[in-house]
């Protein structure tokens, strides 16, 4: 029995979830409610953070898959009645305690045998999702190639993108292609999208705004883009578009934090991506770092 624990945060949910789809096997949703003692630190297994703990009675699972600081220790207290344990993101305390952690190396894990590094994080894309997503947007194929994908977000912690700093990345990523393909996040805000939305006005594109009521494109926009531009504010997006084989440029829409920064300096050093301004990256082949994960939990025997 496989039992994912399910963080509130969808970002940091979506990675354990991601992980266990791929595997293909029936597992269990467990929904994590934390109270105040979840933001503790704590240095042993335990269900103290958790507000409602229900859902855990026996049988135990025979593997947790989990993610995120808070779900760790929960993770751990499995582990102590013979679950093994696959966690992705640092868990703080006890690192030594899981059976296989799933770490970006963007973070700068150290080697440990119970450790795996990939680019970026583990995600719920898959690569016949992404080859299946185009089919259910045939107006975009009209577009004139190459198509420039531009996947806007904003300021981490912020009340949306600077406008002015938007129309920037538009007006740097229209002189990339013959058209262009955008979506913004719930960190773009309004003001920014409309000013994306003018700078485009007489260029071929389509923009599907944040909240937007029709059905959402990103999928296809990914895969059909001949390149790629991703703000360096979400983990998820610069992740997911390593599953394409178009070259990636991060750009900065404000207010990175370092590990945001971290993130892109890992994929430049790695000849996956450049920074928007230089000339795009190397030929690539499709990364698919979940499918990595999978392997490595198959490989050690665990299902």
């Amino acid at each position: 029995m496989i039992w994912v624990l399910e963080d509130p945060r969808a970002g940091t949910a979506a990675q354990a979830l991601g992980i266990a789809e791929r595997l293909g096997l029936p597992f269990r949703r467990v929904a994590l409610r934390f109270g105040p003692l979840a933001k503790l630190p704590w240095p042993w297994p335990t269900l103290a953070g958790l507000a409602d703990r229900s859902a855990f009675v026996p049988p135990w699972p025979s593997l947790v898959i989990s993610a995120g600081r808070r779900s760790a220790p929960v993770s751990r207290w499995l582990r102590r009645r013979g679950a093994r344990t696959v966690h992705a993101m640092r868990p703080g305390l006890g690192a030594a305690d899981f059976d296989l952690l799933v770490l970006g190396a963007h973070d700068h894990p150290a080697p440990a045998s119970n450790v795996l590094i990939i680019q970026g994080a583990a995600h719920r894309l898959t690569p016949e999702a992404l080859a299946a997503a185009p089919a259910g947007f045939p107006d975009l194929a009209t577009l004139p190639r190459p198509i420039v994908t531009l996947l806007l977000g904003g300021p981490v912690r912020g009340e949306g993108m600077d406008p002015a700093r938007a129309t920037q990345i538009a007006r740097e990523a229209m002189g990339r292609g013959a058209s262009l393909l955008v979506t913004a996040s719930r960190r773009t805000g309004s003001p920014a999208t409309e000013a994306v939305a003018a700078a485009l006005k007489d260029f071929p594109h389509a923009l599907y705004p944040w909240g937007g009521s029709a059905a959402n494109p990103y999928g296809a926009m990914l895969a059909m883009a001949d390149l790629l531009i991703v703000t360096g504010d979400s983990i998820s997006m610069l992740s997911e578009a390593l599953m394409t084989e178009a070259p990636i440029l991060v750009a900065d829409p404000g207010g990175l934090g370092p590990r945001h920064q971290a993130m892109a300096e890992s994929l430049i050093s790695a000849g996956l991506a450049a920074r928007l301004g230089n000339p795009p990256p190397p030929a690539r082949a499709a990364r698919d770092e979940t499918a990595r994960v999978v392997a490595e939990i198959r490989a050690r025997g665990w299902v």
